[in-house]
């Protein structure tokens, strides 16, 4: 059974980091995925006024309602309606500081819901969020007693470092969307055709508080692998995290000392 026919012939749970995340990863397949549960961990409105004010709006909590009803719209052009969107409402850029209380709502989630495959996004070091999504999805499914299938798909992530000179730290040099990490399996690639191209297109206009970040991400192809084990307590790459230079006062080095908080509360094992 391929990848595609393993997402489209199950009961389908996708959790994402942010409203978008989903459109990004899968919006040529999501149309496909009659039985399908849109989990968001975030509310997508980062604390930082300035991030509310950059995209118009003059408090959080607005830029939160506008960042929903752009997801709406977009599910609606995918055909999925607003009963199947659920949310967490965890503040934007802080998942990481709640991945035990996400990985135990997923769980109960999982548990209403029994999915026959997740999918979610790959440790990949782009975005604080989306690496504490992809913890929580394989916490949980180490609590379950019949745990799913899980799948994911690339998001962004540091592309290739080079050493500055006299530095002993690497920095990146690009970002990379669309592609796992290299070195790593490459999954399934899908060609969209040209009606799945068109309505993805759709999707991504339908988010236009994010359109400068997702000019950075192509319409023809997908790509979905199994979930790899993780150690989350390790970085998924050598050298700095993209994350790392976004000026949000979180290091990698943070972030797996939440991570290993996180699955102690959880009495989980390191590897997922």
């Amino acid at each position: 059974m391929t990848i595609e026919q393993a997402l489209v012939r199950r009961p389908m749970l996708l959790v994402a980091a942010h409203p978008d995340d989903e459109t990004i990863g899968a919006g040529g397949m999501l149309a496909r995925l009659r039985d399908i549960t849109v989990l968001h961990i975030t509310d997508g409105a980062p604390r930082n006024p300035a991030d509310s004010l950059a995209a118009g709006f003059q408090c959080r909590e607005d830029y939160a309602a506008a960042r929903r009803r752009e997801l709406n719209a977009a599910m609606q052009v995918a055909g999925i309606d607003a009963g199947r969107l659920r949310c967490l409402n965890v503040t934007d850029q802080e998942a990481s500081l709640a991945m035990a209380y996400i990985t135990m709502r997923l769980l109960y989630l999982m548990r209403e819901l029994r999915p026959g495959a997740v999918l979610t996004h790959a440790y990949e070091g782009g975005h604080p969020d989306h690496d504490a999504a992809a913890f929580a999805v394989r916490a949980a499914c180490a609590r379950a007693p019949a745990p799913p299938d899980v799948f994911e798909f690339p998001s962004y992530h540091a592309a290739a470092q080079v050493w500055a000179a006299g530095s002993s730290e690497a920095r990146p040099v690009r970002m990379e969307t669309g592609h796992f990490l290299a070195g790593t399996d490459q999954g399934e690639t899908y060609v969209l055709n040209e009606a799945a191209r068109e309505r993805k297109r759709r999707m991504l206009e339908c988010f236009p508080t994010q359109r400068e970040m997702l000019r950075h991400f192509e319409l023809n192809e997908e790509r979905f692998r199994p979930a790899p084990a993780y150690d989350f307590t390790a970085a998924p790459h050598a050298g700095t995290l993209l994350y790392e230079s976004f000026g949000w006062g979180i290091t990698g080095d943070r972030w797996r000392l939440l991570a290993a908080k996180a699955l102690k509360t959880l009495g989980a094992p390191t590897a997922l």
